[in-house]
């Protein structure tokens, strides 16, 4: 069975740096894309970042310029590196991995930007 594992500290002060990290378990074979999404509280899950198997990146506008999606095959993780982080970051982030058979997601990290 796999599982995805996030890791990484959750509160940062507005302007800081943080790496969320997405660790499988297990071998994930066949995948598509790779990414990483979130719910503020009162709103709608929203991508976030997002990496192809051929490496090709997509981010949401708000993030642009200043988060990186990344990835080690080797250690089967994915990261998160966020920079310059505003309040309005605020939220749970969620990893996701999504197969041709299966999608997969991480338990959640809960990042507070404070002011």
């Amino acid at each position: 069975q796999v599982q995805l594992v996030e890791s990484g500290v959750g509160l940062v002060q507005a302007g800081g740096s943080l790496r969320l990290s997405c660790a499988a378990s297990g071998i994930i074979p066949s995948i598509n894309d790779q990414g990483w999404y979130r719910q503020a509280p009162g709103k709608q899950r929203e991508l976030v970042a997002r990496i192809s198997s051929g490496g090709n990146t997509d981010y949401a506008d708000s993030v642009k310029g200043r988060f990186t999606i990344s990835r080690d095959n080797a250690k089967n993780t994915v990261y998160l590196q966020m920079n310059s982080l505003k309040p309005e970051d605020t939220a749970v982030y969620y990893c996701n991995i999504v197969t041709r058979a299966f999608a997969y997601w991480g338990q959640g990290t809960q990042v507070t930007v404070s002011s």
